[in-house]
């Protein structure tokens, strides 16, 4: 090969590879190539969104599992995306910004450089939000690719679900997702006229006609080249053969927070004594790589309804509160949703679709760390993903507050006319404090909001530099989820969508 193919080498078309890859290619002096794993062309029900449950174990899923957890002995089935778009095409659709304060508490723990202010700039360069009347001209875009907005054909669920949080004391956010407010309101939705809007539709597709960018889908990156300390491009499988792309400038992982580390891992950077475990030669020995996975894991009160509950025909959940239980000390750490289907982990009895809702309560803020590791040395091996839910002493104690929270708001006299009974945990789940904790074991679901396997600081656990570089290796950084220090507050896919818009002007700064 007589020199580097590209300038810059993207891994992983999902949400940060998308706007990496647009992003990096309007400048015509450079070549980028974009991998992608899975397909090229979206399923048809990836556009209607409350079809969306119907993806998870679709093709355009990983369709992973954890490890059987602590907390119950049950594996918890973990999706995340694969295609053009990656989660975002197959996700929830929720378009929300955490409360600034759990970016500003990633200063602290060695992400110099972006707390909450660092990162609104490229909020804001990646949206165009919708009733703008009601918004913070300072906090919210108008001119972005990624259209966003609150529901326009609004369900009676979430509707009576917010007046019930009202009616006991909440506070009503006019911008729930902006990242200022707390309190319940209508959630920003990645759903333009009435179709979903992934990172493919807003930032991919309408730039593939540029001569300078090249995408290669059901393609699987294999292992990173690398010659001493220097990265110069990625081994991948297209088409049952291998072939090999060089980069002049920089490689970049896009892949998430199981894909990254799994690549860095199978590359040979990583931890020294777990490469070794599994007959992967160790290059680099950088040991935080797969470590600090976190989640927000989720748990809910399931009702029946009195009456035929109508099908929903946004995302099911369209009203979200950000708010403190007793055990909360910085800001915000639980979000509170109305979901108008009955929710719950599958081992579980409850009313069928149509029969019922649910008041859904995630963790916002878990002190429970995890890991994703290898399984095998072959890159066909899936990897051992184990997110240790609750297995921090206060993360039941503090969903155990947030059910107590949701209960109180459930009981309120907006959601009479739908409330028939509480059916999970029901009257037995609430004897005593250890019988709502082995409920929320039981009920125990993932937000998919996995971050924190390459994270940002300057330690000796950090993976990579403020500056997004891979410590210890030139010519590669990372960019997507897995780099978050630890949680957000809110639905990840907006904050990926922003640390992508800033990797872009850090990378492009270095060319």
């Amino acid at each position: 090969m007589s020199g580097p193919d590209y300038d810059y080498i993207v891994i992983g078309a999902g949400s940060a590879g998308c706007v990496l890859a647009a992003r990096l290619s309007e400048d015509d002096r450079v070549r980028v190539l974009l991998l992608e794993a899975g397909s090229f062309e979206p399923l048809p029900t990836m556009a209607v969104p409350p079809a969306w449950p119907s993806l998870g174990g679709s093709e355009a899923d990983w369709a992973d599992h954890t490890v059987p957890q602590i907390a119950n002995g049950d594996t918890v089935p973990f999706p995340r995306g694969r295609g053009l778009g990656g989660s975002s095409s197959i996700n929830a659709m929720n378009f929300l910004r955490g409360h600034w304060t759990s970016y500003d508490a990633w200063a602290s723990v060695g992400g110099t450089g972006w707390g909450f202010d660092a990162l609104l700039p490229y909020f804001v360069r990646s949206e165009t939000v919708a009733d703008q009347a009601r918004r913070d001209p300072g906090l919210r875009g108008q001119a972005g690719p990624q259209r966003v907005g609150p529901a326009v054909e609004r369900h009676p669920i979430s509707s009576a679900g917010l007046a019930a949080a009202l009616s006991v004391g909440h506070r009503l956010a006019r911008d729930v997702g902006g990242g200022r407010e707390e309190g319940f309101g209508w959630g920003d939705l990645s759903i333009a006229d009435g179709r979903r809007q992934s990172a493919a539709d807003s930032y991919l597709r309408p730039v593939l006609v540029r001569p300078n960018l090249r995408v290669l889908a059901d393609t699987m990156a294999t292992r990173l080249l690398l010659n001493g300390d220097r990265c110069l491009g990625v081994e991948y499988r297209h088409a049952g053969h291998l072939h090999e792309a060089r980069s002049r400038t920089e490689v970049v992982l896009a892949a998430g927070a199981v894909g990254s580390p799994a690549l860095l891992l199978h590359s040979g950077i990583g931890p020294r004594a777990h490469l070794q475990q599994v007959g992967v030669r160790a290059l680099v020995d950088l040991p935080g790589v797969g470590a600090n996975l976190h989640d927000h894991p989720m748990c809910g009160l399931v009702y029946r309804a009195t009456t035929t509950v109508p099908p929903g025909v946004n995302n099911h959940g369209e009203v979200q509160g950000l708010v403190r239980t007793h055990r909360a000390s910085t800001g915000p750490d639980v979000q509170i949703q109305f979901v108008d289907v009955p929710l719950r982990a599958p081992s579980l009895p409850g009313p069928d679709l149509g029969e019922g809702y649910t008041i859904m309560v995630a963790l916002m803020l878990p002190e429970s760390r995890g890991t994703v590791r290898l399984s095998g040395g072959s890159t066909e091996a899936p990897p051992l993903i184990d997110p240790r839910y609750y297995t921090a002493p206060g993360d039941l104690d503090t969903i155990v507050a947030a059910l107590h929270l949701a209960r109180r708001i459930g009981d309120a006299a907006p959601l009479d006319r739908w409330r028939a009974e509480e059916v999970l945990p029901g009257p037995a789940g609430w004897q005593d404090l250890e019988s709502l904790r082995a409920y929320a074991r039981r009920n125990l679901r993932t937000y998919s909001h996995y971050g924190g396997t390459c994270r940002i600081g300057t330690d000796e656990h950090a993976v990579v530099s403020p500056d997004l570089t891979v410590h210890g290796v030139t010519g590669l950084s990372v960019a997507d989820a897995s780099v978050m220090p630890c949680p957000i507050s809110a639905n990840t896919n907006a904050t990926v969508y922003a640390i992508a818009e800033r990797a872009a002007d850090l990378i492009g700064a270095r060319f």
